[in-house]
Formats: structure tokens, C-alpha cells, sequence
């Protein structure tokens, strides 16, 4: 009777091993998404850093819109970003709010 429990038993940690190792081969290395890959990044430069905080929720909201990191690497908007960047800024001086908002920004965005 313990032979045979003992042999099932051994059995059973066998099957469950080559099962684990199984799955583990065959299971694909995950990739990153973007927004994921961007959140990591943000994450080890925060941490270099030593932010704790509010200084670090700070620096984090800006790394992850990309305005951290764009701006060290160098990056430039492209001109349809900086046609809305400029007509937001425009219409915020003007302080318009819903319809009229909506109207002045597609006729900004419309002209050359």
C-alpha cells in the first residue's frame, strides 16, 4: 500500500514538472506596448532620480505625455501638432467655451 502511494506520488510531481516546464517553452516572450515600454522607461528615470511624492506623480505625468523625454531627446512636433498646440493656445486667451470653441478650432486648424 505505501509502495503504491509512494510510486503514484512520484508519478503525479513527474507529470505536474513536465507540465510547468511546458508551459513555460511555450509560452511567448511578451512584448511591450508602446505606452507600456514608455511607463517602464519613465519608471527607472523616476527612480534614478529619488523622487518621492508629489514630485514624483509630477514628473511622471509629464514623462508619460512625453514631455520629459521628448524635449531631452530632442524631439520636435509635427507641424499638424504644432497648428493645434498654437490654436489651443489661442483659443484659451480668448476663453472660448463649447460651440464656439469647437467652430473657432476647425477654422483654425483649416487655415494655412
Amino acid at each position: 500500500m505505501k509502495t503504491t502511494l509512494l510510486v503514484t506520488l512520484l508519478c503525479g510531481l513527474f507529470t505536474a514538472g513536465a507540465v510547468s516546464a511546458a508551459t513555460t517553452a511555450a509560452a511567448p516572450e511578451k512584448t511591450l506596448t508602446p505606452q507600456q515600454q514608455r511607463m517602464s522607461t519613465c519608471n527607472h528615470e523616476a527612480a534614478s532620480k529619488t523622487l518621492k511624492g508629489d514630485e514624483r506623480k509630477t514628473f511622471m505625468s509629464s514623462c508619460l505625455k512625453g514631455e520629459g523625454a521628448a524635449a531631452a531627446d530632442g524631439k520636435k512636433l509635427t507641424p499638424q501638432q504644432q497648428k493645434m498646440k498654437d490654436c489651443n493656445a489661442q483659443a484659451a486667451t480668448k476663453t472660448l467655451k463649447g460651440d464656439e470653441r469647437k467652430t473657432f478650432m476647425s477654422t483654425c486648424l483649416k487655415n494655412k
